[in-house]
């Protein structure tokens, strides 16, 4: 997996779709103003209608080659073809989702403490997400957590690490020098009028604090 791909990672929320606006119409404004990969997180649905709407995301993402990944569940990743799932901790094994999903699928696992950290590396994780930053939009049980905390995670594993919770054009600045690689955005994208232009200033922002690892 190129790390670089975490730099700027959009988490969809269709609570915050404008009047006969798409969700695939929104990530694909996300996606022009820079995202560099698409989380499909739809918790309300059912299975058919989440697939149903992450084919219709795919086309867009396949559209602008980002790549594309489902929240949690397995059955729609199969079932859409996407590029892989992110897992949290009340879900499916990391190691589970290896096995089911191949190799060659993008597996993340949520991390908010040095030994979730460590055994999501063990069982064969891409990349982990930690946070919740600075509290979050869409989970109002998330305890922030501290740079502290998450430099020891940071300092625990070496695979990528992308931050979320409560990240937005106003305090991303906040998390240079982390160690991360970058920031996953849900209400500072989707949640604003002009979904292209917030992507784009985001992006510009994470340039500066996630800079980008230059390949040999």
């Amino acid at each position: 997996m190129d790390t670089n791909m975490l730099q700027l990672y959009a988490v969809t929320d269709s609570q915050w779709l404008k009047e006969g606006q798409t969700l695939a119409e929104a990530v694909e404004a996300a996606i022009k103003g820079g995202v560099t990969m698409v989380q499909l997180r739809e918790k309300h649905l059912d299975d058919e209608a989440f697939i149903a709407l992450a084919k219709d995301v795919k086309k867009v993402t396949d559209a602008y080659h980002i790549p594309f990944l489902i929240n949690d569940n397995i059955n729609v990743c199969q079932a859409c073809d996407a590029d892989g799932v992110h897992v949290g901790q009340e879900d499916m094994a990391a190691a589970k989702a290896r096995e089911i999903l191949g190799k060659d699928k993008i597996i993340g696992v949520t991390a908010k403490t040095v030994e979730q950290a460590q055994e999501a590396v063990r069982q064969g994780a891409d990349y982990l997400g930690s946070g919740a930053m600075f509290g979050s939009s869409t989970k109002s049980e998330a305890k922030p957590m501290t740079m502290e905390e998450f430099s020891k995670i940071r300092q625990a594993v070496d695979i990528p690490i992308v931050l979320i919770g409560g990240i937005d054009a106003a305090n991303i600045r906040e998390l240079t020098g982390s160690g991360a690689q970058g920031a996953a955005i849900v209400s500072g994208i989707f949640a604003k009028e002009d979904i292209e232009g917030a992507a784009r200033e985001l992006k510009q922002l994470s340039l500066e604090v996630f800079p980008p690892e230059v390949k040999d």
